[in-house]
């Protein structure tokens, strides 16, 4: 260990329950250094800054394998408490400020300097007043290293949110002792200019001392600011490099690049698609979702086609499908095989065709107290009018059409159950995912919309989802969006891949195309030779 390395994280390790999400993973970090933390989703980065802080979930799933090191000496870091004690900061992506305080009572919160008052000589320190000219002082002090000419004395209410992100950063370096601070997404609500401005009070506080661990996606910061950089992919060590030794391209190949697990390759047969028929077409298309913003997306999708939609957690990915089925507010112009589409009217997607199997199987795709069977057919009975039959002038459900539906699907999907009438809430997460695509393709949809069809299921059933849906394709036409945090399964399935930064188009990518463009349209970086902003998608 070198002498001015001021953290040492040496062979982590972490499971949640069987589950290996971090393995043999070493950091090091040293005094005045800029450390960029970089990976995919689920790459592991989260869990090894929870390891770090000594967040509760990390100690009551069992803790951790491996040692921690601060200033060379092995430390337990068990509580958030500890790990500020020793030195050890973090500026998070969402702002944990009070609206209501002035910037100065949110810097000094929980560090209050007081001063005597008639009471407090007689009653004792409790009934001190607060010292607020000494506390301002110490504010400004703070503003001034990362370059915020803001009022100490204004209210946080209101403040743009590059100025909010500049009074965190403030008030963690206000804590006694601050040795190393981490920047989690810090930039990722900021516009180019705050970002520019951030990046510039980073390097100031570095050459002050202070270690700093910079978690982003955008590779191009990265370069601008990094001294060193680690890469973790699917909970492991890829690599370290020092940023004079490696360029934008590798760091993208390096976090994305992967084999496909044998055991989930699907053959996809040839196909005939038309470049001539449209079978969804968006144009300044805007959704309103909390965390999954999108900002003018333009997109043509073709009929017959795999279509996939990819991007960083937060990038807007989630957001397409669900404005589109008006489960969020949207805006712009949409059109479905030709028909304008209304946005904002529930319902309205349904009776164009149109079939989603959400992301949030439990809160939006299945009524978990009712049966299998009325899961998978309820909708379709509802919108199209399907499974009723007629008894005079009465209409009702046929039982004997809904349970052949439903063990039809059962059959085909390989739905693990004890039969059509089992409650959908006893089901196993890739059961009930396998239920939620049920019920969509009880909608007989031209457009199939799946947002991550295989998120939290094994391997096994990961296939058998994937197979489902280009046997859907290959046999019945059926155009498909597949909407995806791995990118793995969408280039193992997909004709085009749409990758979504910051609620925009990044890029319209092959599956053949190599590991290192893919990264860099994540990362938001302009791909050489790659179709930038969809200028080639119709």
């Amino acid at each position: 260990m070198e002498a001015d390395t001021i953290l040492s994280m040496r062979n982590i390790g972490k499971e949640y329950y069987g589950n290996v999400v971090l393995k043999d993973v070493s950091l090091d970090i040293k005094k005045g250094e800029i450390h960029a933390l970089l990976g995919e989703n689920g790459a592991g980065k989260s869990t090894l800054m929870n390891i770090l802080f000594g967040m509760e979930v990390i100690h009551t799933t069992g803790g951790y394998a491996g040692e921690i090191f601060m200033d060379g000496k092995k430390v337990v870091v068990d509580s958030p408490r500890k790990a500020m004690e020793l030195g050890i900061g973090m500026v998070h992506q969402e702002f944990m400020l009070i609206p209501g305080f002035t910037v100065t009572e949110n810097i000094k919160i929980g560090r209050e300097i007081s001063k005597p008052s008639f009471f407090s000589r007689f009653f004792g320190k409790k009934l001190e007043n607060l010292d607020m000219p000494a506390m301002a002082a110490d504010a400004r002090k703070n503003l001034d290293r990362v370059g915020l000419s803001v009022d100490e004395y204004d209210m946080v209410a209101g403040m743009p949110v590059g100025y909010m992100q500049f009074v965190e950063i403030a008030r963690e370096i206000d804590k006694s002792g601050i040795k190393l601070l981490v920047f989690d997404e810090p930039t990722a609500v900021l516009t180019e200019s705050e970002a520019l401005r951030l990046m510039d009070a980073m390097q100031r506080l570095a050459q002050s001392g202070i270690a700093i661990i910079f978690i982003t996606h955008r590779l191009d910061e990265v370069m601008a600011v990094c001294d060193t950089i680690t890469i973790l992919r699917d909970g492991e060590l890829v690599a370290v490099r020092d940023k004079r030794k490696t360029n934008v391209r590798e760091l993208a190949q390096l976090m994305v690049g992967r084999s496909l697990d044998s055991s989930i390759q699907v053959e996809k047969p040839a196909r005939d698609i038309s470049d001539e028929q449209t079978a969804l077409q968006l144009r300044n298309f805007t959704v309103a979702m909390d965390g999954e913003e999108v900002r003018g997306l333009d997109l043509t999708v073709r009929k017959g086609e795999i279509f996939g939609i990819g991007g960083l957690a937060g990038q807007g990915k989630i957001g397409v499908c669900n404005g589109i089925m008006s489960l969020a507010p949207a805006g712009g112009e949409a059109a479905v095989f030709g028909e304008p589409l209304q946005l904002g009217k529930l319902g309205e997607a349904l009776h164009k065709k149109i079939a989603f199997v959400s992301e949030d199987r439990r809160g939006v795709g299945l009524l978990l107290d009712e049966s299998i069977a009325h899961n998978i057919t309820f909708s379709a009975s509802q919108v199209v009018g399907r499974f009723l039959s007629k008894i005079g002038p009465f209409t009702q459900r046929s039982k004997a059409m809904v349970n052949e539906f439903a063990n039809r699907m059962i059959g085909e999907l390989d739905i693990r159950c004890t039969g059509p009438r089992q409650p959908a809430g006893a089901l196993s997460g890739g059961n009930q995912q396998k239920v939620c695509l049920a019920k969509a393709l009880a909608l007989d949809p031209k457009l199939l919309m799946v947002s991550e069809p295989t998120r939290g299921i094994d391997i096994g059933a990961k296939k058998n989802v994937l197979d489902m849906l280009v046997k859907l394709n290959a046999e019945e036409g059926m155009t498909i969006i597949m909407v995806s945090s791995e990118l793995a399964e969408l280039r193992s399935v997909c004709d085009r891949i749409a990758i979504i930064t910051d609620g925009r188009l990044a890029a319209i990518m092959k599956p053949d195309d190599s590991d290192a463009d893919f990264g860099l349209a994540m990362s938001g970086t302009f791909v050489e030779g790659g179709n930038r902003n969809g200028q080639q998608e119709a």
